[in-house]
């Protein structure tokens, strides 16, 4: 493999760059994913220590945005790539997500995401009917709040979108000593396995309005889009307390909640 000098000043803060340097933990990755046939989706691939150890055992479609980085992989991954175990797309990954999935085919997806697009990639990663499952390295606290179980202080909506589409899992903690530069933050690989796919602009409204102030009772919350006696009617036919927190409710009762207060709505506002 080609080597960059100097992998401090060729990261691209602009893109949020911090490459990982550690083939323990790079092995771990590659251990983490499902153990099946199915092509991998890999975005953010880098300097390429990952995609290396991918293109062993899978098919992968990389997805890089930095011009340079592209370049770079192009030239290391050339045999992979004339052999068709590696296909690089060059430019922003959610251009080329199509109207409906990434790739034509099932994949799992592997991503080392800077924070700064971190959540966006995953929540579109979950509507993706053809993506099987989600593993990416991101900020620990995003991957606290998607998987996160009801109780838990950093149980979210994030959380609740998780839980309706399959199960998310911390799964281990990545210091910034394994990266060049090192970040200022914590790392975690999350996991996401994926039951099935569900995409519902509405529903994800609601959970903002339910998780807007998350410290406050989740009535209060709703009582700002909804009328309170039947947000308490419902809290109390489900034999749910009226002083309970949002990241106390389980998603089965979110699910009910936003069925029966939008009944008789439009886009979530009262006739």
């Amino acid at each position: 493999m080609n080597k960059i000098e100097n992998l401090s000043e060729f990261a691209n803060k602009r893109y949020g760059q911090n490459f990982l340097k550690n083939d323990a933990i790079i092995k771990r990755i590659i251990q983490s994913i499902p153990n099946d046939n199915l092509k991998v989706a890999e975005i953010g691939p880098g300097l390429g220590d990952l995609t290396k150890e991918l293109i062993l055992t899978r098919n992968v479609t990389a997805f890089e945005v930095d011009k340079r980085l592209c370049e770079h992989l192009q030239t290391t991954f050339s045999h992979a790539i004339h052999t068709d175990r590696l296909k690089i797309n060059c430019g922003d990954v959610l251009k080329h997500w199509e109207e409906n999935s990434l790739l034509n085919e099932n994949y799992h997806l592997v991503a080392n995401l800077p924070y700064y697009i971190a959540t966006n990639i995953i929540l579109k990663a979950l509507k993706d009917e053809q993506c099987q499952s989600i593993l990416v390295m991101v900020q620990k606290e995003v991957a606290e709040k998607f998987s996160a179980q009801a109780g838990e202080k950093a149980f979210s909506g994030l959380s609740v979108l998780t839980q309706t589409v399959g199960f998310g899992e911390l799964l281990f903690d990545v210091g910034a000593e394994n990266f060049v530069p090192p970040p200022k933050v914590t790392s975690s690989i999350l996991l996401i396995r994926k039951n099935r796919s569900e995409d519902n602009k509405d529903f994800e409204d609601f959970l903002k309005v339910a998780f807007k102030q998350p410290r406050k009772k989740l009535s209060k919350n709703l009582a700002t889009h909804y009328p309170k006696d039947k947000i308490e009617m419902l809290l109390t036919e489900l034999e749910i307390s009226l002083t309970i927190r949002p990241h106390e409710a389980k998603t089965s009762m979110y699910h009910h909640l936003y069925n029966e207060l939008n009944k008789d709505n439009i886009d979530g506002k009262q006739q």
